[in-house]
């Protein structure tokens, strides 16, 4: 294959990428968990009680961990795509960048019933996208960051 044709496949780098992972010291908690709570259901027992719960609740516990790790953040030249949710950059009218206390304000007492909210409460940072579209009644979004400043200046770059 060509530099050019390698070139016309390769995907446009993004203006921003930040994936929301949960902290690695929560992986062997909540196995652990789930391995005491599957050993209290067991209590010795035989039959389906002696391995069933250690089944069942050691892989749902991996899966559900790995599902609440796979959100991604990512501005493009053209949306702004959370997990499987996409917004065009041209319906934002702004973008704040919130630290630990604006987060809790604008989710607490500052909160809408429509709003589109994607909160990770082990990340302390978010950035609040307010939106200006007729057509869609969602106010803003509320988006967990490491990084609430770049996202934010990754935005309102890439939206000029």
């Amino acid at each position: 294959m060509t530099s050019e044709a390698s070139a016309r496949t390769a995907a446009p780098r993004p203006a921003y990428a930040e994936r929301l992972r949960i902290p690695w010291l929560a992986w062997p908690g909540w196995v652990a968990v789930a391995a005491l709570l599957a050993a209290e259901i067991w209590m010795g027992s035989t039959g389906l009680r002696a391995w069933v719960p250690f089944a069942v609740l050691l892989p749902l516990t991996v899966f559900l961990l790995w599902r609440a790790d796979r959100i991604k953040v990512v501005v493009t030249a053209t949306e702004f795509l959370v997990d499987d949710a996409r917004l065009p950059l041209s319906v934002i009218a702004d973008v704040v960048p919130l630290d630990a206390a604006g987060k809790r304000e604008v989710l607490g007492v500052g909160s809408h019933p429509l709003a589109f909210v994607v909160q990770r409460p082990w990340i302390s940072g978010a950035v609040q996208v307010l939106l200006d579209d007729p057509a869609d009644p969602t106010p803003f979004w509320v988006v967990s960051s490491r990084h609430p400043v770049e996202l934010a200046t990754a935005l309102l770059r890439s939206r000029s």
